[in-house]
């Protein structure tokens, strides 16, 4: 057996030891929680780590993540700074010279994250979509690929274009502006066909990496058949890395012979994730009850009806396996609700509960669906980034749904509802970066909205262990039985002075004996990560490197 010993930091530990600054692990496993007098004799062989005041606590899980588009991003093209439809071009343009003999750009250049409707104050015609005329001018017979923020809608070249052959008949098609719904999935289908598989191991990797440097240490994939493709998918299987991933695929099934059978063939653990019922609001494709309000001749787009949705719900049930769907629109989460009562219904709430099942962004859930669900044991896998980036006013949110917009993202309601929740970035839609997702539930933009930075945090923890199917009581803690999944993080000198002293600043509740955590609240330096480790072994060290 080898145990470490890690001493002379502040551990975020359980309610028994509400002042412990050392951890005992053995074999990938927390062994004891306490002072560094006591480890030190329970623990005299063991090998030291010296946590010079810093903090310790569970590794995040990040629930929603698209990892090749997020390696993509991180070393490549990323339009989310641009602020006007002249600059995205012009970033293009640079992208281009700069790349010119680059093997990797051949295929497709691949670039994501413009978002338009931040562009509202650049000037006349600024605040538009770069068209196909415009990439055409600055690319020529170049195919080019360019993913709204939300990766529901892209700009793309004629070069693109013209690789899909009756692609004008397609839903979503127009010949100068992004293209949506199903005209999207083919043009993205396509452009991901480009990608070398080199260049796309070298970007999965370069997200992982990204993950574990900011103390995550798992990760679920949500791939499928109109976001990511069946090789992207079965590639993750094949990956050399320690931060842990659970791959979701989203196909739909009708019989429980069927999910096992996709099971199987895709190994998938479990099916569901990106699953659409509906698009984005951004683009214009959430499905709503009522039509958007800067644009009243849609109310968006459904993928799947109602009876699509129950077989689903109802075959992976039947089969015992994880289910899930993208839902973000009102209309969308009612057809949830509604095949849920039913199946529950049929077969019980304990069959459902069983299983896990996952509501993947759940922006539009009211109250009584929440109750629902959490009575069924379903996940709201949540990304609080987005209010942090969309919920204020005049934007997004604002622009597409007026006077409904501060209802969205209402943690607060589905939590006391009973529904567990876990969080996540759906990186590269918003960035890897936990405590700033903590902060982001627990201030939001309209404060009914939000939880407590302690229920933020577990949500962004065990919550994500939970969505995983993982819930032995343990996981995602830093207790005596655990598997040691940590991260070690630097913080501000005055709060570990003052965590050391034994003084309460960062507590939510003094009563509750649980340690402290940092202060997520807005302006404040957030942690940042020093070490990663998974089962006790280091997978990143910010002094190494």
């Amino acid at each position: 057996m080898t145990t470490q010993l890690l001493l002379g930091g502040i551990v975020y530990s359980s309610p028994a030891v509400p002042d412990a600054t050392a951890l005992a692990i053995t074999d990938g496993i927390v062994v004891w929680v306490g002072s560094d007098d006591v480890g030190r004799a329970l623990h005299p062989d063991a090998e030291v780590v010296d946590l010079q005041g810093r903090f310790v606590s569970p590794g995040f899980v990040d629930s929603h993540v698209h990892l090749t588009d997020t390696g993509l991003a991180l070393g490549g093209l990323d339009l989310s700074g641009v602020r006007s439809r002249t600059e995205c071009l012009r970033e293009l343009a640079t992208y281009l010279a700069a790349h010119a003999d680059d093997e990797s750009v051949d295929g497709v250049i691949w670039g994501m994250g413009w978002d338009a409707s931040a562009w509202v104050d650049a000037g006349p015609g600024e605040d538009e979509a770069p068209s196909t005329d415009d990439l055409d001018a600055v690319v020529g017979p170049r195919a080019v690929y360019l993913a709204r923020i939300d990766e529901h809608s892209a700009a793309a070249s004629s070069a693109l274009r013209e690789l899909m052959p009756g692609l004008a008949d397609e839903n979503g098609y127009d010949p100068q502006a992004p293209l949506v719904a199903e005209a999207h999935h083919r043009v993205r289908g396509v452009a991901r066909s480009l990608i070398t598989p080199a260049a796309r191991r070298a970007a999965q990797l370069r997200a992982l990496d990204h993950a574990a440097a900011h103390g995550i240490v798992a990760v679920h994939e949500n791939g499928g058949p109109d976001i990511s493709g069946i090789d992207d998918f079965r590639s993750l299987a094949d990956l050399d890395h320690p931060v842990l991933v659970r791959r979701y695929w989203g196909q739909a099934v009708t019989t429980a012979d069927e999910a096992r059978a996709v099971i199987a063939e895709t190994g998938a653990h479990a099916i569901g994730g990106d699953l659409f019922i509906d698009g984005a609001l951004g683009s214009h494709t959430a499905l709503l009850a009522e039509p958007y309000t800067d644009d009243p001749d849609t109310s968006g787009v459904s993928y799947l009806e109602l009876d699509e949705v129950r077989a689903h719900l109802r075959a992976t049930t039947e089969a015992g396996i994880q289910a899930g769907f993208h839902v973000i629109g009102d209309r969308a989460a009612q057809m949830v609700a509604t095949a849920m009562a039913e199946i529950a219904d049929e077969l019980g709430t304990p069959a459902l509960a069983d299983c896990v099942h996952r509501l993947e962004h759940a922006e539009m859930v009211t109250a009584e669906q929440a109750e629902l669900f959490g009575r069924c044991g379903a996940v709201a896998s949540m990304q609080p980034l987005f209010d942090a980036a969309w919920g204020g006013p005049g934007q997004l949110y604002d622009q597409r749904l007026g006077d409904r917009a501060p209802a969205l993202n209402n943690f607060a309601a589905l939590a006391k509802a009973g529904m567990t929740l876990a969080f996540s970035s759906d990186a590269p839609v918003c960035p890897i970066d936990p405590w700033s997702t903590v902060r982001a539930a627990a201030h939001p933009h309209n404060p009914a909205n939000a939880i407590s930075p302690r229920a933020a945090f577990a949500a962004a923890t065990r919550g994500g262990w939970r969505a995983g199917g993982v819930n032995d009581g343990v996981t995602g803690t830093l207790v005596p039985g655990a598997p040691a999944h940590y991260a070690v993080w630097e913080i501000d000198e005055l709060v570990v002075a003052a965590a050391n002293a034994g003084v309460q600043r960062w507590s939510t509740d003094p009563r509750s004996r649980v340690p402290a955590l940092p202060d997520v609240a807005p302006g404040t330096r957030l942690p940042q990560c020093v070490m990663t480790a998974v089962a006790g072994e280091v997978i990143y060290s910010r002094d190494e490197r």
